[in-house]
This record gives structure tokens, C-alpha cells and sequence, in this order.
């Protein structure tokens, strides 16, 4: 069963376009807010320095982090949506589930992987982010994991679109 999902392909190509125009001022107001906001969502890309990631590493999460922002905001300009702040303990169920998909997985066949692979994006809320962040990390070399931080900075930005997945926005009225 697919679920609805908020952040379209549009949405989402509008929240890309705007980041890569913006400079690093800009970059840091969006922190800011996102600090008053959502401030467990900045807190679990600023853990990553103390699990050992570099700052190029820690980058890769924050563009995950800033993306994800800027769709969220996008959504709720236009469909008139607030999504509630996402709570440490959200965070907490949404990276339980999200690696006991991955152990789940772990020693099944190709085939099997794939299929579950399949289900998993077929019912994921926020598809459209997923397969964004997804590709984002393929494309900085993070999906072959050859480190701990680098496991930590895939946990990081897969568990980003798992929590926004989960806390779904509501109508402003």
C-alpha cells in the first residue's frame, strides 16, 4: 500500500535548484532556522564530528538536512501545512526501524534484497526524498561503506527522510 506523500518531484526539484543558488550566508541563515524549528533534525547531522566524521562527510548530511528543509517549507507554503517538530524519541523509533530493515536484509539473496528493497520504497512516505537522498549518497561514494563514520553519515541522512516520512504535517487552520 503506497502512502501519500508531501514532497513531490516538483517540490523537491525546486528545494535542489534553491539550495545550489544560494551561497554560504544563505546557507547558514536556513541553518539558523532550521536550529528554531526542527532543532533534532540539525542535532543529528552536529553528532556526526563526535562519531568521526570529516567535515567533507558531515557535508553530505548537512546538503541531506538543508534539501529536506527547504522541500518541508515548500509543502507547507503551498498546501498550507505545518509539520510538527520532529522529537528525539521519533528520531530514536525511526533509526530502530530503519536498521532492522538493514539486518533484516543482511545474508538474503540478491533477488530478496531487491524485492524488500521494493516494499520498503513502495510504502515509504516521502519516496521522492528518498530516492534523492539515496542518489546523493551514491554520488559522494557513501553507499559502499568503508568506515564507521561513513555508516554513521548514511544512518544520518537515511533516518532525515524516515522521520519526516513518519511525522506527517498538519493543516494549518
Amino acid at each position: 500500500m503506497k502512502r501519500m506523500t508531501y514532497i513531490t518531484q516538483a517540490i523537491l526539484a525546486e528545494a535542489v535548484i534553491a539550495l545550489q543558488g544560494m551561497g554560504a550566508q544563505e546557507q547558514l541563515q536556513l541553518a539558523d532556522e532550521i536550529f528554531a524549528r526542527q532543532p533534532n533534525m540539525l542535532g543529528s547531522v552536529i553528532v556526526l564530528r563526535r562519531l568521526g566524521a570529516s567535515d567533507a562527510q558531515i557535508g553530505v548530511a548537512v546538503h541531506v538536512l538543508l534539501v529536506s528543509w527547504l522541500a518541508m517549507k515548500r509543502c507547507e507554503a503551498k498546501d498550507a501545512l505545518k509539520w510538527p517538530v520532529i522529537s528525539e524519541d521519533l528520531q530514536d523509533q525511526c533509526l530502530q526501524r530503519l536498521t532492522a530493515r538493514v539486518r533484516f536484509t543482511e545474508g538474503m539473496p540478491v533477488e530478496l534484497q531487491r524485492q524488500a528493497a521494493q516494499q520498503y520504497t513502495d510504502t515509504q512516505g516521502e519516496r521522492y526524498l528518498l530516492a534523492y537522498v539515496h542518489g546523493h549518497l551514491r554520488d559522494q561514494g557513501l553507499l559502499d561503506i568503508k568506515s564507521e563514520a561513513e555508516k554513521y553519515v548514511l544512518l544520518c541522512a537515511l533516518n532525515l527522510v524516515e522521520c519526516i516520512a513518519s511525522s506527517r504535517p498538519k493543516t494549518r487552520r
